[in-house]
Formats: C-alpha cells, sequence, structure tokens
C-alpha cells in the first residue's frame, strides 16, 4: 500500500481515472507546465485548430458570404442547444449571444421592468464584480427607484442563508448570485435559493460563469428564470469567446430586451425600418454574432457531452480532496488557510488557498527560475491563490506536484525575492 502522500500514490489515481484518455484531446506543448488555472482559461482543445481553419480557410475564405446560408445564421441557436444539455434547459431557451456581462445586462434591466412596481435587487459581496458594476448601472439607469442590497459573507467563503431569508422582501424585484463564487469557490443550492425568491414573487437570474462545464446544474428542475454564463471556463471555449443566456419559456415573451438590434429582429433581412420583435429566445439577439468565435466553441461542448457532466464532478470532487488533503499535510503548518468550503457539495471545481504572501508565492510557481514545477495558478485580491480543477484535463500527478511545489517555496522563503508590485492581469 503506497503512502497517500506520495507521487507514486497520485500516478496510481491517474491510472484508475476513467476521464485520462481526454486529456491527450487538448493542445499541450510543454506537460511539464503544471496548468491549473482553468477556472479563469481553459485549455486549447485539439479539435478546435481544425475546426477553425475550416471557419477561416472555407467557410470565410472559399464560401464567403453564402457561408451565413451554410450555418452561421443559425450557429447562435444551435450551438445554445447544446449548452441546453448541459444546463438542464429545454433546446428553445438557450442562445449563444454577446458577453457576460451585456447577457446580464439585458436579462436583469427585462426582469426589473416586468417587476416594476419593486424597488429592489438582492445580490451578495461574493458576487463577482463585474455583475455588481452592471447592478449598479441599472440602478442609475432606472433614475435612482431601485436599490442594490448586497447579502454580506460572513467570513468571505461562504453565504448566511438566515440572512438571505431575513432580507428579502416583497419590495425585490430580482435575486442574482453567482451559482459559484469566483474567489472562493462557494455553490449556493440553486433549488433552494430559487424557491425562496418564488415565495416573495421575485425573479431570479443565476450567473453560471464558474459552474457550468464543472458542476451539474439543472435549471428547469429548479425552475430558474434566467441564467448567463461564460464559454472560456470550463467549457474550453478560447479566450473572450461569446456567453450565453437562458430565459425560461414561460417568460420570453413577457420580457423585453432593452438592446434592439437587428438580429432580434422577425426577419432582419427585410431591412424594416420599424424593429419586430423576434419570437422565443431569439430575441434577446442583437448585433451580428462573432461568428469565427462561436465557430471554435463547438468541439469543446462536444467533449463535454460526451465526458458527461455526472463524471466530471465526480471526478471533480475526488480532486479536490485530494488537493485539500496535501493541503492540510503541508500547508496549514506554513500559514495557509483553506479559502474555500470544506463542504464538497457546498463547492465548485476550483480550490482557494489563502495566505499573506499569496501574490508573491504565486509569482515564484510561475517563474522557472525558482525550480521544480511551473506552475500556473491565478491570484485574487487580497490573498487567494485559486487552483482550478478541470476534469478533461487536470492530473493527480499535476495537483500533487503543485502542492509540493508550494511548500518547496514555502520551506525554501523562495517568494520573497519577489517584489509585491501587481502585473495587470493577475
Amino acid at each position: 500500500m503506497t503512502d497517500l502522500y506520495t507521487i507514486q500514490h497520485a500516478r496510481m489515481l491517474d491510472q484508475d481515472d476513467p476521464l485520462k484518455h481526454f486529456r491527450q484531446r487538448f493542445v499541450i506543448k510543454d506537460p511539464s507546465i503544471i496548468y491549473l488555472d482553468g477556472n479563469s482559461l481553459g485549455r486549447l482543445p485539439q479539435k478546435t485548430v481544425d475546426h477553425m481553419e475550416i471557419a477561416i480557410t472555407e467557410q470565410w475564405g472559399d464560401r464567403l458570404i453564402r457561408s451565413w446560408n451554410e450555418g452561421w445564421y443559425l450557429q447562435s441557436s444551435r450551438l445554445g442547444k447544446k449548452i441546453a444539455q448541459i444546463i438542464g434547459a429545454h433546446p428553445d431557451e438557450v442562445i449563444v449571444s454577446d458577453s457576460t456581462s451585456v447577457n446580464l445586462y439585458k436579462l436583469a434591466y427585462g426582469a426589473l421592468k416586468l417587476k416594476e412596481e419593486r424597488t429592489e435587487i438582492l445580490s451578495d459581496d461574493m458576487n463577482f464584480p463585474s455583475d455588481l458594476y452592471i447592478l449598479q448601472g441599472l440602478v442609475k439607469q432606472f433614475g435612482g427607484n431601485r436599490t442594490l442590497r448586497l447579502l454580506k459573507s460572513p467570513d468571505g467563503i461562504s453565504s448566511d442563508m438566515t440572512e438571505f431569508v431575513r432580507i428579502i422582501s416583497q419590495r425585490t424585484a430580482l435575486v442574482t448570485l453567482s451559482h459559484v463564487a469566483y474567489k472562493s469557490s462557494y455553490m449556493y443550492d440553486m433549488e433552494r435559493v430559487t424557491e425562496l425568491a418564488h415565495m416573495h414573487d421575485a425573479l431570479v437570474l443565476w450567473d453560471l460563469s464558474h459552474s457550468v462545464g464543472a458542476v451539474p446544474v439543472s435549471l428547469n428542475r429548479a425552475n430558474v428564470d434566467m441564467a448567463i454564463g461564460c464559454t472560456y471556463k470550463y467549457l474550453n471555449g478560447g479566450p473572450g469567446s461569446p456567453a450565453f443566456l437562458y430565459v425560461k419559456r414561460e417568460l420570453q415573451e413577457r420580457m423585453v430586451n432593452p438592446i434592439q438590434g437587428w438580429f432580434g429582429e422577425q426577419n432582419p433581412f427585410e431591412f424594416k425600418l420599424n424593429y419586430r420583435e423576434s419570437e422565443g429566445i431569439r430575441k434577446f439577439l442583437t448585433g451580428t454574432p462573432p461568428v469565427i468565435s462561436i465557430s471554435g466553441l463547438e468541439p469543446a461542448l462536444d467533449m463535454v457531452l460526451e465526458a458527461g457532466i455526472g463524471s466530471l464532478r465526480q471526478k471533480s470532487v475526488a480532486q479536490g480532496e485530494y488537493l485539500l488533503s496535501l493541503a492540510r499535510q503541508w500547508l496549514v503548518k506554513q500559514g495557509f488557510r483553506i479559502g474555500s468550503p470544506e463542504l464538497s457539495e457546498k463547492r465548485g471545481s476550483h480550490i482557494a488557498l489563502k495566505h499573506a504572501e499569496g501574490y508573491r508565492i504565486c509569482k515564484a510557481l510561475t517563474d522557472p527560475e525558482t525550480g521544480g514545477s511551473v506552475v500556473i495558478p491565478d491570484f485574487r485580491e487580497p490573498n487567494n491563490i485559486r487552483l482550478g480543477i478541470t476534469p478533461l484535463y487536470t492530473t493527480y500527478e499535476e495537483i500533487f506536484l503543485a502542492v509540493e511545489q508550494m511548500k518547496e517555496i514555502m520551506d525554501k522563503k523562495t517568494y520573497m525575492k519577489y517584489p509585491g508590485s501587481r502585473d495587470h492581469v493577475t
């Protein structure tokens, strides 16, 4: 029997991994680099390279504008149907469109117009700042007769549902939260929160950016009203790849899209001077979709569907527990604190480790001159090192070597030679 804290044990776990064959389907030019930042930007699937070559040289280069009638025009809906399978929605409830922030604006605006008699938006202080900026802008846009209330986290890691129950009221028009919190990886009970909001006749809008493709989501079962999400994290769609939005069938005709553009019109190529709103989910489109960027998303979606979200979650939980066991054994005594929920059912697919010198530790991890493995995590203020577990390609051996490298950096105090000044992107 191998020691749990040896590389031999990690390799045994990899050998028994039923998803191990997916790793070879990604572009990994330097296997010695340990990439634990798939929760910010997923790796490049090998099929995407060929897929994009076809999109550029054949569809754009050869077929030119004819490609609009050969697949481009319906691409947003077609890939939306694939995402719908991943997030437990009907095929006609999801569409690929714009950025996550723009989609949040469109749906939050529509929700506030539906609930014009109500004055409050409810979110939390763990939400992604861009989401809060959009909501703050909406408060201004509605003339100051709306307020944004933030549920306060008691520990910076999790949420207090007792406080949520206390502050939601008949004044609440919209509850909008990140399903998985970007810093701590705390995962809300989607069904419970949605039910509580509906008891007060409030609408619910979930941001799935840190959960889609990594944890099971069933929007229909939870009776969710609206959702948004990005595609460049666990869905591996590429940097800045287009986002998606979901609106349940019963709400689609009642909601308005505040950014009326020609792709949300009933028949854009009739070129009518007065806007006629499209039916169904297409009404939430606006301008011309970025078809080349959307094309890059398809091979990755197919891979997630092939692997199955249940299997991906099972591996994610196992690898998260493994990482935490190594951190407790080697890093807690070095001043680290666990910055994610201890219970896997309350946690997404990344692990946060807190340390006062977190930024300089991250710099040491990524520097090949440090010695040992080059590890790429990311840093979130003020002291969070995030280690992203992407079950399609993250190995147990990589997790072992990454935590071992952190231990070495602390033992030798290597981090002390790096300045604390921040890069533009952390």
